[in-house]
């Protein structure tokens, strides 16, 4: 399985009341796959996941069987493999093993696991918490986002974790185009079959243009066929058509975290009509001056 292309982080719609819109994400669903996107990302950070109701048979594992059951049709009818990467992380690595092992029981093809979060473990500590992820079995996209995590994962111990079984590829949102080049200069070089994914729609073109793969991303929910042709024409070197959806999409590409994820693309998705509604908090709704911002960038992008 090589992970390349564009790959939608999920929202969960929600209805007025806050429960979750079961419809909503199958229709959600549909639309990502007729509009040819490469791969979805349930349970991730733009699902809102540490609000959902992780119990067996209740919403998480409803959001996975309804995702994996449209994906399996789609592929049925139309023979084209759709990865899906499910989200399991945790700051307890016993937690986090636990949800990749869901993961392979639903038959995703990959596990999403972040940094661990808020306990800021040492190299040594993101290095044991890896290990026990890969011994699962399922192929672990790993997922550096300092930003969220407060830990950033170093190259050279990426390097190390790269060298685990079962390791996939990284999703990389670290922000820093230096340490992406790293990567890839490092590690990927010796690894062809390691994806260097983007956790940063504003960063997928320079990233590709550098060597990357792809990207995973929040703008996909509602514009999946646009950002999936940007990622295919800089995957196949054309950088002038990349560039041009580039900078069509750029005005989108700020908005879209203006206050937040998801709250923000949500706040589009309503606007556009599209299934999202609320968000649960901790997280509410983008504030008047954000929905002025993202209207506008809705506008001037033509989305």
């Amino acid at each position: 399985m090589k992970l390349q292309g564009a790959f939608t982080a999920m929202i969960t719609p929600m209805k007025s009341d806050g429960s979750v819109d079961y419809d909503g994400l199958r229709e959600n669903v549909r639309f990502q796959l007729k509009e040819g996107i490469d791969g979805l990302v349930p349970l991730g950070t733009t699902a809102e996941t540490p609000t959902l109701d992780e119990r067996p048979g209740e919403e998480e594992d409803k959001i996975i069987q309804i995702v994996m059951d449209e994906v399996h049709s789609f592929e049925s009818k139309n023979g084209k493999k759709i990865p899906v990467i499910l989200g399991a992380g945790s700051n307890n690595t016993k937690d986090a093993v636990a949800y990749c092992e869901r993961a392979k029981k639903f038959g995703a093809d990959a596990a999403l696991v972040v940094t661990p979060y808020y306990n800021k473990p040492s190299k040594e500590g993101i290095y044991q918490h890896f290990a026990a992820v890969s011994k699962t079995g399922i192929p672990i996209l790993v997922y550096n986002i300092q930003g969220r995590t407060g830990v950033n994962i170093t190259t050279d111990t990426l390097a190390r974790i790269a060298e685990l079984p079962n390791i996939a590829g990284v999703k990389e949102a670290s922000g820093n185009i230096s340490q992406m080049m790293e990567v890839i200069a490092s590690i990927k070089s010796k690894k062809r079959d390691f994806a260097v994914l983007s956790g940063d729609d504003a960063l997928t073109l320079p990233l590709i243009s550098l060597g990357g793969d792809g990207i995973i991303s929040v703008v996909s929910n509602l514009a999946p066929s646009i950002v999936s042709k940007m990622a295919h024409k800089a995957l196949e070197g054309n950088f002038d058509e990349a560039r041009e959806i580039h900078y069509r999409l750029l005005p989108f590409f700020k908005a879209a975290f203006v206050d937040g994820n998801p709250s923000s693309i949500k706040y589009a998705m309503n606007v556009k009509k599209m299934p999202a509604g609320p968000c649960r908090l901790p997280l509410v709704e983008v504030a008047p001056e954000a929905k002025k911002i993202i209207e506008k960038a809705l506008a001037d992008c033509n989305l």
